[in-house]
């Protein structure tokens, strides 16, 4: 009789919903044999597994309420153990990126980083209301995120009424979309008429104001092929008419409107009417000229859904591989792959400037973003330099935003990348807008938006450093026993250089800016420019906030006047440059605060010395007694002296030393029995006078959306 072989057990990773819940056995088959007993072979379901994530040493805080404010408000439906990365997308996502947190993440526990050289990430991710009403998602990367925590920060810890609404400027204008008059126009059954005496202006319009964002034609001969086809207007309406009107009513943007959106309105039907035929170069240049029409026209929302239709079709025709492109000459060749590369960087600006997953990737791309000469060497390209610093732009948001904490090991990787691009880069384009005549404003505006693009990667890597900074440098109004220091710590610290760095990127992007608008080289529609512009203008508002230097209020007038310039056709550049203006407002008042209570401190030491401060004797002081012992209590045999109030707050602030507390100078008088509410109070009040705590991850505040309009 053959021995029967032991029954080996086999252990199943996973069971199906069904033996979970019952607590059976489950082979793991699907269906499984406990479900086909009982013909339940529709309901055998095999849900995954939770990845159970270990728990991380949070950085330790100069607050408390840093820890406390690590963990998602309790007002969003993302568990604590799960990170918030996983359960909304925080900025740029590609296949790859869960596992390259997870290994980011193992990385991290493995290596022994000390607290000194780690910073919270913010968790910035927000619901926003659109021109309707409607919430829209923006993410943990983008300026508005940035903004939310900005004004958080100033209005619990310094200025509880910074960024409320001027009547009659703010309006009730959304700032993620603008809804014009003109973009209303339907009458589009009529072909618009083409004024061949201005099309030469139009197309040089839209050469200059797209440099540096894509290269979707040969601009030497786009004016000469646009001036052809007005010739044969009438004769034909296909997807090359729908390209050519659109290029022209980008051109018209900042002349004649009205033309503007007549033009674009015809494209932009004739462009969708043409979608479910023969797609072709012309159908993707049709809709990425629709994206860049819609940025121009501030319809952010718009311009993102009509990308996804360029991206698409781009993948449909194999633009994306240069092997394909070959197949088509060298001409084409050479357009197809500055097509891609074209869509490439409005992708990167689209996903980066409003934090949402891009539409493109790299995964399967093998168009080369790099040109070489016969000597080896890099070729000056603009398109080339935008391609290359946008995507170590995305490298930031994958490896830092997708994160809880950024160290110092991470950011000298991505800093290897940016100065790696900078060697290569940086010193061809500053040269280009220095040296170039106005004639070449071609090249100016294309080495301007670069420029501003590199300038916000290095704000972005650095950002994290300067909100902890920040945050450890102003008071915490709930915890008395925290000082303030002046200069906050020591300025060799890596955070604090780190910080520094940021500032550094924001004030040379505001001196660009100002460079060329005092030049009057940049057009009033910039979406880029004032994106960027937009986040450092909060950088530097935030910077001086903290005491990083007086010379900031320079550079921050500079951002402001830059915004203000973009304003006259921008409704976005409107609010932001309001914004700007509060929050500088806000940060004079708060050093100019602290400047007095220093000279307070000071003067208290010295004016003991010499006497230099007398106490000053008010006439109804000769009725007084001299051996009153404490101020306002008499001896019973002394009848009380009211002393009028308003008499002694004139003389308080009619004296030399009005901006002087008198109970420093020992005048026998405090104001908090005279002008308390203005110059006296203590520190207890100070502390019921203020918000409370910053959280530094406010995800979805305020029952999932926060409407701007009643915060600007």
């Amino acid at each position: 009789m053959p021995m029967s072989s032991p029954m080996i057990r086999t252990r199943i990773a996973n069971a199906c919903d069904a033996c979970k819940q019952r607590k059976v056995k489950c082979d793991g088959n699907l269906p499984c044999s406990y479900c086909k007993r009982r013909q339940g072979h529709s309901t055998c379901r095999f849900s995954p597994t939770p990845r159970r994530r270990p728990r991380r040493p949070h950085l330790p805080s100069p607050k408390t309420s840093v820890t406390q404010s690590s963990v998602p408000s309790v007002g969003s439906d993302v568990s604590p153990d799960v990170p918030v990365s996983s359960a909304e997308p925080s900025c740029i996502h590609t296949a790859h990126t869960s596992t390259h947190t997870r290994t980011s993440d193992d990385i991290t526990l493995r290596s022994d980083v000390s607290a000194e050289e780690e910073a919270d990430v913010p968790r910035e991710a927000r619901l926003l209301r659109d021109a309707h009403g409607k919430l829209t998602f923006v993410g943990d990367c983008a300026p508005l995120s940035l903004f939310q925590t900005v004004r958080q920060i100033v209005t619990s810890r310094v200025d509880p009424n910074a960024f409320t609404p001027q009547t009659g400027q703010t309006g009730r204008v959304s700032m993620l979309e603008n809804s014009s008059s003109y973009l209303s126009f339907s009458a589009i059954g009529e072909e618009p008429h083409v004024d061949s005496t201005i099309a030469g202006q139009l197309v040089s319009s839209f050469i200059s104001v797209t440099s540096g964002l894509v290269n979707l034609f040969e601009n030497e001969n786009l004016a000469s092929n646009i001036s052809a086809w007005i010739a044969k207007e009438g004769e034909s309406a296909d997807a090359t008419s729908a390209v050519n009107y659109l290029v022209l009513a980008i051109g018209s943007q900042s002349i004649n409107e009205e033309s503007a959106a007549r033009f674009f309105q015809y494209a932009k039907t004739l462009a969708l009417s043409y979608l479910g035929g023969d797609l072709g170069i012309e159908t993707v240049q049709a809709f990425a000229l629709v994206t860049i029409y819609m940025l121009r026209a501030c319809q952010i929302n718009g311009a993102y859904l009509f990308f996804g239709i360029a991206a698409r079709a781009a993948y449909s025709i194999g633009l994306h591989r240069t092997e394909v492109n070959t197949r088509f000459g060298s001409n084409t060749h050479t357009q197809r792959d500055r097509l891609w590369k074209s869509l490439r960087v409005l992708d990167l600006f689209l996903s980066i400037s409003m934090g949402r997953p891009p539409s493109m990737s790299d995964v399967d791309c093998t168009v080369p973003c790099q040109t070489f000469n016969a000597n080896g060497q890099e070729q000056y390209d603009l398109l080339n330099a935008s391609v290359q610093i946008l995507s170590i732009t995305e490298e930031i948001v994958l490896r830092v935003y997708s994160r809880r904490k950024i160290s110092f090991q991470l950011t000298e990787g991505i800093s290897r990348q940016l100065r790696g691009w900078s060697r290569r880069w940086l010193p061809r384009l500053k040269q280009t807008i220095t040296e170039s005549s106005r004639e070449d404003e071609v090249e100016i505006i294309g080495a301007c938006q670069v420029m501003s693009s590199y300038y916000y990667a290095v704000m972005l890597v650095a950002r994290p450093f300067l909100m902890y900074e920040l945050y450890k440098r102003l008071p915490d109004p709930n915890i008395p026993t925290v000082t303030n220091l002046p200069n906050g710590g020591s300025d060799n610290s890596g955070r604090t250089r780190l910080a520094n760095a940021c500032i550094d990127a924001a004030s040379l992007m505001a001196g660009l800016i100002a460079d060329l608008v005092n030049r009057k080289i940049l057009d009033g529609r910039m979406p880029l420019i004032v994106s960027w512009l937009f986040a450092s203008s909060l950088v530097l508002g935030v910077g001086l906030l903290g005491g990083f230097g007086r010379i900031l209020e320079k550079y921050a007038r500079m951002s402001i006047a830059g915004l203000e310039y973009f304003a006259r056709s921008d409704a976005h550049a409107l609010q932001y440059s309001l914004i700007a203006k509060s929050l500088l407002s806000s940060a004079l008042k708060h050093l100019q605060k602290q400047d007095v209570d220093e000279r307070l401190r000071i003067t208290e030491s010295s004016s003991k010395l010499f006497g230099l401060v007398p106490k000053e004797r008010l006439p109804q002081e000769d009725t007084l007694p001299n051996d009153t012992s404490q101020p306002g209590i008499l001896p019973s045999n002394m009848k009380s002296v009211n002393v009028p109030q308003d008499l002694l707050t004139h003389e308080l602030f009619t004296s030399p030393f009005h901006d002087i507390d008198p109970a420093l100078l020992s005048l026998g008088c405090s104001l908090d029995s005279t002008a308390g509410a203005f110059l006296g109070r203590d520190q207890q009040d100070r502390i019921n006078h203020v918000f409370g705590a910053l959280n530094l991850f406010p995800l979805l505040d305020g029952n999932g959306h926060i409407d701007l309009v009643h915060n600007l």
